[in-house]
């Protein structure tokens, strides 16, 4: 695989990157782009923080899930080639942001085997690659990729992060958000939001408030508006 005209940076387990991604998708496929799929880990990013005093209670339990998940990403690409990785991320997608929200599952259900499994073999791919999720030896290369996408942005920032037309090109994280434009109008959003970070002299344009996303992990349909929410600093940090 040659350069890609997009470098898509994720976390399998972020809702608002999955959103991203599936805007980015339709992009692809009127603009014929290419896409490499590439791993930032919220869960290492996030590593100098206490997640006790930091984050909802479930987040490190959901983050970790989102490193395991990427651990089996990182094989998948080694055995199989960058372009492996797309097909798995929106099969983990599908199961994990897909399906209606469940109070039953326990945080991190997202890395199960069971779901790591039928994720792979959805993509195509064989099974016995979920063994992977355990595999800590991943976990440097995960890290570098990481660093290598806030090297792009600065640290202050989560996922997805983009880089269109590497390496010399525009990146930025996101944009985030909640609802998926309709085909006709996915292209005009990706002109506008790269022409704004491409001028030089552009840094940040940026509210806290967020609906919730339009995917059926949130209850939220098409036709619905999510719930607003402070997502201050960017994760729904709990104030101290």
């Amino acid at each position: 695989m040659g350069q890609a005209d997009i470098n898509f940076y994720f976390d399998p387990i972020c809702p608002f990157a999955w959103m991203t991604s599936k805007w980015i998708r339709i992009v692809q496929g009127g603009r014929d782009y290419t896409v490499d799929w590439r791993f930032i880990s919220l869960r290492l990013i996030n590593a100098h923080l206490d997640y006790d005093t930091h984050f909802p209670p479930e987040y490190e339990a959901q983050h970790k899930a989102g490193l395991r998940l990427l651990r089996v990403a990182s094989a998948v690409r080694e055995k199989h080639g960058r372009a492996a990785v797309g097909p798995l991320y929106a099969a983990f997608g599908a199961r994990i942001l897909e399906t209606a929200p469940d109070e039953s599952r326990a945080p991190g259900w997202q890395a199960t085997p069971e779901l790591a499994v039928a994720a792979l073999t959805a993509a195509g791919l064989p099974p016995e690659l979920a063994d992977h999720l355990g595999d800590t030896s991943r976990d440097a290369e995960i890290q570098a990729e990481s660093d290598e996408a806030l090297s792009l942005t600065g640290r202050d920032v989560g996922t997805p992060i983009i880089h269109f037309e590497p390496p010399a090109g525009v990146a930025f994280f996101g944009p985030v958000i909640s609802r998926l434009p309709a085909e006709d109008q996915a292209a005009e959003l990706w002109d506008h939001v790269v022409g704004l970070a491409s001028f030089p002299g552009f840094a940040e344009l940026k509210r806290s408030l967020r609906e919730q996303p339009q995917l059926p992990s949130f209850g939220v349909t098409a036709e619905q508006t999510g719930k607003v929410e402070d997502w201050h600093a960017g994760s729904r940090r709990q104030k101290k």
